[in-house]
């Protein structure tokens, strides 16, 4: 039986080495890094920001919000922390969002903690330091996808400067003849009303859409097809591949220094 291509443990043999390095190192960024953990953004304790700020804080800083993957059913804001690392030396404040898992709420729910968490940003990030119009996002794989509706309304904008989408999922419909219709069970609603190749974008918003060399076809295809759905849109769009990277060691890049993936964020970041 061949291997289901969007079972990233079956192509990633490193699997379980890089999710203990990424959370070693997270705590470790808990421990060096000024933070501020678990602010609250809605009712439920699972609507949560960890803030990390730049060693030279001041007023008026770029604001950059994170948000993980785990097909939106693992995974937690407290296994990501490593990836302040590249956004506070960098000069920003870091947001590591935490948002509810499925198959206890469903997708809409997810979609709308996110997006509260982009407005309690707007509404609240000032009292840190922070400036809401310097509001840059990235998202690995599920949190890709995530990011994008952060800015799926072309009829307002969406006050994000740029994206970085990694590894994401734009076209939900595959999953569901996946290893996943048994954990998540997409259904053919969320399918259509939450897939972002279905929907159109703020034009003001230039999007890097990267995909690690070393993924597995489905994914290169999903950057490929959203990026030429973004292009035709009329946003400016950065495709780019990262050579040698893999699904896991991508997002694992993203907080290693002098590495593609975290050039790239720095890149957005200065933007």
């Amino acid at each position: 039986m061949p291997k289901d291509p969007f079972r990233i443990r079956d192509h990633v043999a490193e699997f379980d080495d890089i999710v203990a390095e990424i959370v070693r190192r997270s705590a470790e960024t808990r421990a060096k890094t000024p933070m501020t953990a678990d602010i609250s953004y809605g009712p439920d304790r699972t609507e949560t920001v960890d803030l990390f700020f730049p060693k030279n804080r001041r007023d008026g800083l770029p604001v950059h919000l994170f948000i993980h993957g785990g097909y939106w059913r693992m995974f937690s804001k407290g296994d990501y922390s490593y990836v302040a690392d590249t956004i506070t030396d960098a000069g920003a404040i870091a947001v590591i969002v935490d948002y509810a898992l499925m198959p206890s709420v469903r997708m809409a729910r997810i979609v709308d903690q996110i997006r509260r968490a982009r407005l309690w940003i707007a509404d609240h990030i000032a009292d840190y330091g922070g400036d809401p119009r310097q509001l840059t996002v990235s998202g690995h794989s599920a949190g890709a996808h995530l990011a994008t509706m952060l800015f799926d309304d072309e009829e307002r904008p969406s006050g994000i400067k740029g994206a970085l989408l990694l590894g994401g999922i734009y076209d939900l419909k595959p999953l569901q003849t996946s290893f996943l219709a048994a954990e998540i069970a997409i259904t053919d609603e969320e399918v259509d009303r939450f897939s972002p190749i279905n929907h159109r974008f703020d034009r003001s918003v230039a999007p890097m859409v990267l995909v690690g060399a070393d993924e597995t076809e489905p994914f290169h295809q999903q950057a490929n097809v959203f990026a030429d759905h973004l292009t035709g849109q009329g946003l400016a769009v950065s495709r780019g591949t990262l050579a040698a990277a893999n699904h896991m060691s991508s997002v694992r890049d993203l907080g290693l220094a002098g590495t593609e993936a975290s050039t790239a964020l720095i890149r957005l970041l200065d933007g």
